[in-house]
């Protein structure tokens, strides 16, 4: 296949057809640079060299009642996580400046929940208020299913963007989750955009799903017009129905970033969770496709450190994102 053909294609708005998408998650190993390279072209005439930075704050721990199979959160997990419940405002306050710090152009309030209560709800709006009265930072929220009204309160309140990710295809969801449904996220999405939220939506690659479902997920997020689509790779946690769950191989990893960013070609796509353990020495050539990635560890597993992300932007020639708020 022509990949500098669908590079063409996706740089016109055009995206590729299903088959041409399943081509380049098929493409041999050998050919996986070619793959880059026209992911590459298509990434530069959106983002330029620049990669976002985004810090993320778990602010509420190991007390999800849900079951989904990947999460080490989750109630039913066996995980051994931290278990803690709502974190004070000043608490996110000082995560906020620690982001702020590492001149991360969003700060994410995460927490491990079916869905916000009315006073969590309460203490993430007033920490926005004070973290966007204090510094120059963008703040996004993940906090699961929302009800009416929610998502126009955190808009009020000065939340930019909210997270709430499908995580895999619609056909493989109930394997992965039972507790709510495919269509409960979507309208937490749709909501939150009918707010004025832009949208951060994403999945994870490596949970037991085909090609065809990462195809399908890479649509979804399409026709949801997402802002920003994080593509976690999982890191099987112990006490989890996905511990045993077997790694792709590093350059199959690369192939679905090279896939996303030819369905979605001009926005915000993260290499996120998971990427230290399954990219492995390969990391760098994950800005190539993407254009931001979490530093500084993740909800509950350390990354490689700071200084490590910083060094390793910088030494594949691309340069950290200034921070932009208005």
């Amino acid at each position: 296949m022509d990949w500098n053909k669908l590079a063409d294609r996706a740089l016109r708005g055009d995206a590729p057809g299903f088959d041409d998408a399943l081509a380049v998650l098929r493409a041999a190993h050998d050919e996986t640079l070619a793959v880059l390279d026209a992911a590459y072209r298509v990434r530069r005439a959106a983002h330029g060299n620049d990669v976002r930075i985004h810090v993320l704050q778990n602010a509420k721990s190991g007390v999800c009642p849900e079951d989904c199979a990947f999460c080490s959160q989750s109630l039913s997990a066996t995980s051994g996580v931290d278990r803690y419940r709502m974190q004070t405002v000043d608490e996110l306050v000082s995560g906020a400046r620690r982001a702020h710090d590492m001149r991360a152009v969003k700060y994410c309030i995460v927490t491990a929940t079916r869905g916000p209560s009315a006073s969590e709800l309460a203490t993430v709006c007033e920490a926005t208020r004070r973290i966007k009265s204090q510094m120059n930072i963008k703040v996004c929220t993940s906090l699961g299913l929302l009800s009416d009204g929610q998502a126009e309160q955190l808009k009020a309140a000065g939340v930019d963007r909210f997270n709430h990710n499908l995580e895999t295809s619609r056909r493989r969801f109930a394997d992965v989750c039972s507790t709510h449904s495919y269509d409960d996220r979507i309208a937490t999405v749709r909501a939150a955009k009918r707010a004025g939220l832009e949208a951060c939506c994403g999945g994870i690659v490596g949970m037991g799903e085909t090609d065809e479902d990462r195809v399908a997920l890479a649509f979804e997020l399409r026709e949801l017009e997402v802002e920003s689509i994080p593509v976690n790779f999982l890191d099987p946690r112990p006490g989890t129905p996905l511990a045993d769950a077997t790694r792709p191989h590093p350059l199959e990893c690369l192939r679905v970033l090279c896939m996303m960013r030819f369905v979605n070609p001009a926005r915000d796509i993260r290499v996120a969770g998971g990427r230290e353990v399954n990219l492995r020495r390969l990391q760098p050539l994950a800005l190539y496709p993407a254009n931001s990635l979490f530093v500084d560890g993740y909800l509950t597993t350390p990354g490689d450190g700071y200084a490590s992300d910083i060094r390793m932007i910088e030494d594949a020639g691309f340069r950290v994102a200034e921070v932009v708020c208005g």
